[in-house]
């Protein structure tokens, strides 16, 4: 039998805040890692799944071949020792979140699968999941799912990004199932993925779309009953966009878009009154293929940072120095993973949020975050 080998590896690096008195260092090793296979995982959901107060971790693996999805239990500091199946069958999953999707008051799981039914998984309040259904057009090319409540009726809703097919928005009835669907989009969009949020603070909930495939990104707004027919641009018309987060980077009261582009400089778009998003500038000009964008106060100094996660090249970690328009570069390591996700959670419970990277055919690991006090 093949044994299978991790060798250990330490990753540091220290951001100073003279303002705190902190400095933060991040470290992993062969012990922060979800499991030791080289499986292509493609997403990593995170959330309290067994009610136990600490966070766990859901992997979704096989992208277009089908792999086995798999659940990791958190002992308490932040160590994944025990492991189980997610379902019997192995799927093309390309996605996975977690929400309450039938109001019980325990996390549920949704799967979104390339060109194979989306499945949804409900918990017993242990921690222990039951296929009960799917959700969506059988055999879609979904890329990526967002759950929120988009009609505000107190139910999760699910978004589904399908490549080059129409996307699709599946109603809660507020038990669970998800019969009721309309499309956004247009049928040919290459949409990777999509981000919910009042962009021109209206009350109701707007679809910030990635477009890859140098097809135009656009922000559809919602008129309240769910008709998103009015439509505003952002980018350059010819971006190959892959993931975008949204939230308000510069404190401005407006919120702003961060897109993650594939080979070309990633940016920002500053929300304004006037809602065009044409003011931009690039934090990121390595023309790197990036994958995956997250954002979170790394450093605890009350700035959103950004980090990106790379095809074939180094993650990166940008820290926020002036509400958005001065940035510091750092390595997240120096290893060139296929990183298909990248998100932020305190998974050791300490109040810092650590980095966890989706990697394809490559283990998947995260970076726990230190912040430690300088004795200047």
């Amino acid at each position: 039998m093949k044994k299978t080998t991790f060798n250990f590896f330490l990753i540091t690096f220290i951001v100073v805040i003279p303002s705190f008195g902190q400095s933060s260092s991040f470290l992993t090793n062969n012990r922060l890692i979800f499991g030791n296979l080289k499986e292509r995982t493609a997403s990593i959901g995170v959330g309290d799944i067994d009610n136990d107060g600490d966070i766990d971790v859901i992997v979704a693996n096989g992208r277009h071949w089908p792999g086995q999805n798999r659940i990791f239990i958190n002992n308490g500091s932040g160590r994944f020792t025990v492991s189980k199946k997610l379902g019997e069958e192995k799927t093309t999953s390309y996605s996975t979140e977690l929400a309450d999707l039938d109001n019980d008051g325990d996390l549920d799981i949704v799967v979104g699968n390339d060109m194979a039914p989306n499945a949804i998984f409900i918990n017993d309040g242990q921690g222990n999941f039951a296929k009960t259904g799917d959700f969506g057009r059988l055999y879609s090319s979904t890329r990526n799912i967002v759950v929120t409540d988009i009609d505000k009726d107190g139910d999760t809703d699910i978004l589904i990004t399908n490549r080059g097919q129409e996307n699709e928005i599946c109603l809660n009835d507020g038990k669970g199932n998800f019969s009721n669907s309309i499309g956004f989009g247009t049928k040919d969009d290459s949409t990777i993925d999509v981000e919910v949020a009042d962009m021109n603070n209206d009350g109701h909930n707007d679809l910030i779309l990635a477009n890859r495939d140098q097809q135009q990104n656009y922000i559809y707004l919602n008129d309240g009953q769910l008709n998103f027919n009015k439509k505003i641009p952002y980018g350059t018309g010819t971006d190959n966009t892959r993931s975008v987060a949204v939230i308000d980077i510069n404190r401005d009261g407006f919120l702003d878009i961060i897109t993650a582009n594939i080979g070309e400089a990633n940016k920002i778009y500053f929300g304004d009154k006037d809602y065009t998003f044409s003011n931009s500038i690039v934090f990121d000009d390595s023309d790197s293929n990036s994958f995956a964008v997250s954002t979170g106060d790394l450093n605890l100094d009350g700035l959103e940072d950004i980090i990106i996660g790379n095809n074939r090249q180094p993650n990166t970690i940008f820290i926020n120095k002036n509400n958005g328009f001065e940035w510091e570069t750092i390595p997240l390591s120096k290893k060139e993973f296929s990183t298909y996700d990248i998100l932020v959670s305190d998974l050791t419970g300490d109040g810092r949020l650590d980095i966890i990277e989706s990697n394809s055919d490559e283990l998947n690991l995260y970076y726990r975050n230190r912040i430690n006090q300088n004795k200047n």
